[in-house]
């Protein structure tokens, strides 16, 4: 499994011939796209047809719940099996900056594919493909730079599964009594812009 993975390290990771402007792309994708989550995350909550502010609220809720999973999870297994960056080890060429911590599994990987999972589940089908693309850009942006191995990513992918999976109990079991906890906490901290209209209630 370790020459597979080193294998396909080498086959998409950038060299001395790879043109500038698509190390300059795939640095873009690896550092800013991921900005996509918190975002989406914040203008679900805030805004939205009336009609459907609930279900976009709900959907909010249980990704939170499922990101936090996967981050405890990906800390977890980071402690537990640590595996050095390809650079770390002189491997490939590194063209974003990165401290030489352990790579398994991605952070990076971790978040999107976990959201992206979270809208394939609980939102729409479509929006999730969407989603699901934008992590596979940020993968092989980050391969392609040197800083995580292939199954770094793939990790990454079968924590974002399992962490849907535990959200979607922990929202069986708990969902109807903290949506309308953090609604009210919400409608408390944002009382004001609420009242001048600039957010939803």
């Amino acid at each position: 499994m370790e020459e597979i993975n080193r294998s396909l390290f080498l086959w998409i990771n950038a060299n001395g011939d790879s043109p500038d402007w698509l190390i300059t792309l795939a640095t873009f994708i690896a550092r800013d796209v991921i900005a996509i989550v918190p975002l989406m995350i914040v203008v679900l909550w805030l805004w939205g047809p009336r009609s459907q502010l609930t279900s976009q609220r709900v959907l909010v809720v249980k990704t939170g719940v499922a990101l936090l999973y996967a981050l405890a999870i990906s800390w977890s297994l980071g402690h537990l099996f640590p595996h050095p960056r390809p650079f770390a080890i002189g491997l490939g060429h590194q063209y974003l900056a990165h401290a030489p911590d352990d790579s398994y599994p991605s952070d990076h990987g971790t978040v999107i594919f976990t959201f992206a999972l979270a809208f394939i589940a609980w939102h729409r089908m479509w929006s999730g493909a969407v989603l699901l693309a934008t992590g596979t850009a940020i993968a092989w942006s980050r391969i392609y730079l040197g800083v995580h191995w292939p199954m770094d990513m793939l990790g990454g992918l079968l924590v974002g599964l399992l962490s849907c999976l535990f959200a979607q109990i922990f929202w069986l079991m708990f969902g109807n009594r903290l949506l309308p906890l953090l609604s009210s906490v919400y409608r408390t901290v944002f009382a004001f812009p609420i009242s001048k209209g600039w957010v939803r209630h």
